[in-house]
């Protein structure tokens, strides 16, 4: 039997050890919670699904109602364009060293989002853009050709209209992204993009509606979609243009893209287009403007490079950005939209950094629709 200085000693080192366990327990606490608020995943991990660890990371700026209705899961796929990270209209606008397309793609899969646009830095062999797409589970969404019809440069256009398709199919996508460049000042330094965009003449605009419904007439025999993009700094920006292309080409075979930050841009509200041309609305770009900078970009007549060096452009969900998409996603599920809802915001990655922009659209566009 033990004394009762045993038993005191032994009672005591029992105590002890139960702080010291209770103190390892409570260290292992903060270390796994600080572990998961900081980790850094391997730069080739792609969620499945909704992450909600990712997500938490970045907080909406206010919670949004869902859409109802809504999208339908199955018809809809969600993907981000690679402009956040390096600009395709010219490339200096990018980290120095610049962002290698591995890290490009992989935080695009660890936002959530399931495709992206084609850039000049993804792998221009289609065995090794595969490789790197599957490893991620990605797809592309659209490759973009850009049209001179107006200025009587058919066969340039086919040619290339041509590789793009052949490029598609390879992809198992259908979507062709066009937009007339015949004139077009947006990759023009110091030129106010509002200003000195080109108008077209009658016969340039017959030039036009005759091409869009030759390549509309094509990519439906090769099971492909044209979609045109009215884009700032070029002959159809306007609700005018839109309206005087969508009346002359052929319905059936000439779609139109909805970018936001581009009608919104041009003083066009994008809501209004939506409602408008809600049934023939066949691929989507949804960018988000900073309404200062875009005040300042009119006042100054900044280039639209320029412009997006500022940081005119943002994505959905950002509370410095002035566009409403609710109503907008809203049309949309109405008119039971389907297809890719892509999120571009052409920023510079040294003034915003592109996954803490990439999880904010992601987290906003989950609340909304629910995908």
């Amino acid at each position: 039997m033990l004394t009762k200085n045993e038993r005191k000693t032994n009672k005591s080192s029992i105590l002890f050890k139960i702080k010291k366990i209770s103190r390892l327990f409570a260290l292992s606490f903060v270390f796994i919670f600080v572990g998961i608020n900081s980790l850094t995943l391997p730069a080739t991990a792609a969620p499945s699904g909704n992450n909600s660890v990712l997500v938490s990371l970045v907080s909406p700026s206010s919670k949004p109602t869902l859409l109802n209705p809504t999208f339908d899961p199955k018809k809809v796929d969600l993907g981000i364009t690679p402009t956040g990270w390096s600009n395709s209209d010219d490339l200096t606008i990018d980290l120095n060293p610049p962002i290698p397309y591995e890290q490009i793609l992989s935080e695009m899969a660890l936002s959530g989002f399931k495709g992206s646009q084609m850039s000049p830095k993804f792998p221009k062999k289609i065995k090794d853009l595969k490789k790197e797409l599957k490893l991620r589970d990605l797809k592309i969404s659209e490759p973009w050709v850009g049209t001179l019809f107006t200025e009587g440069k058919e066969d340039e256009t086919l040619k290339e209209f041509d590789k793009q398709v052949a490029f598609m199919k390879e992809m198992k996508g259908k979507n062709i992204v066009v937009a007339e460049l015949g004139g077009a000042v947006h990759q023009k330094k110091c030129v106010d993009p509002l200003v000195n965009r080109p108008r077209f003449t009658d016969a340039q605009w017959a030039d036009l509606f005759k091409g869009l419904n030759k390549l509309g007439s094509l990519a439906k025999e090769n099971g492909m979609q044209l979609v045109y993009h009215p884009h700032i700094g070029t002959g159809v920006e306007d609700f005018a243009d839109i309206d005087r292309l969508m009346q002359g080409t052929d319905a059936e075979n000439v779609k139109l893209l909805l970018d936001t930050g581009h009608l919104y841009y041009a003083d066009v509200d994008p809501l209004a287009v939506t409602k408008k041309y809600a049934n023939r609305i066949k691929h989507v770009h949804l960018k988000n403007i900073r309404q200062q900078i875009l005040d300042e970009s009119k006042k100054t007549g900044r280039s639209f490079l320029d412009s997006i060096r500022a940081g005119i452009f943002t994505v959905p969900g950002d509370a410095d950005g002035a566009i409403d998409f609710q109503p907008i996603l809203q049309e949309l599920a109405k008119a039971k939209y389907e297809g890719w809802l892509m999120v571009e915001a052409e920023q510079d990655p040294n003034k915003a950094n592109p996954l803490t922009y990439a999880l904010m659209a992601r987290n906003y566009l989950r609340q909304v629709t629910d995908l």
